[in-house]
């Protein structure tokens, strides 16, 4: 398996290449995707898009964590976690291969 990620930039060359804008446009039109999902979760709404998964946000509360090397407990304070829930179309769609 190959260990590459994909970048911005991967994703705005895929649009220009796919759609036919110009590489300016795809590189703006991704950043407006990316600029609209992350504004959605930061107002606490969920994002699902079809066939892909669903983004949303968890709130975790205060716990006691515990520091592996001394032993000393640590409070964790209460923060907001992203998940991400694979589709089933997208899960069968990677076991396939």
């Amino acid at each position: 398996m190959d260990n590459r990620t994909i970048t911005r930039a991967d994703l705005a060359e895929a649009v220009y290449e796919e759609v036919g804008l110009s590489r300016n446009e795809s590189s703006d039109l991704v950043e407006a995707v990316l600029d609209e999902i992350a504004d959605t979760l930061v107002t606490g709404e969920n994002v699902k898009i079809s066939s892909f998964g669903s983004f949303s946000i968890r709130e975790k509360g205060e716990r006691i964590g515990r520091n592996p090397k001394t032993g000393v407990e640590v409070p964790i304070s209460p923060r907001k976690v992203l998940v991400f829930k694979a589709s089933h179309v997208l899960k069968d769609r990677i076991n396939k291969g």
